[in-house]
């Protein structure tokens, strides 16, 4: 699976968060809500234009941009 098939980011869209294609749900928002203790399941139910594997897509993508940030040492 590519996050890319489910995530898109858009000026026009939520100031460019990266997003849910066809949606205003934030990556973000989607992280939180894990973060907190919610599963797949409350989500989905939430969220009718989630998915699966949109989830699992957003989970991608933050390991995917968190494992390419550079770090600078500031002294």
């Amino acid at each position: 699976m590519l996050y890319t098939d489910y995530i898109e980011s858009s000026a026009g869209v939520m100031l460019g968060k990266p997003v849910i294609k066809g949606t205003r749900i934030t990556v973000a928002l989607i992280l939180k809500k894990l973060s907190e203790g919610a599963t797949q399941k409350q989500l989905l139910t939430a969220y009718p234009g989630l998915s699966e594997a949109a989830i699992n897509a957003a989970l991608a993508y933050a390991s995917d941009v968190i494992s390419n940030e550079t770090v600078i040492a500031v002294a």
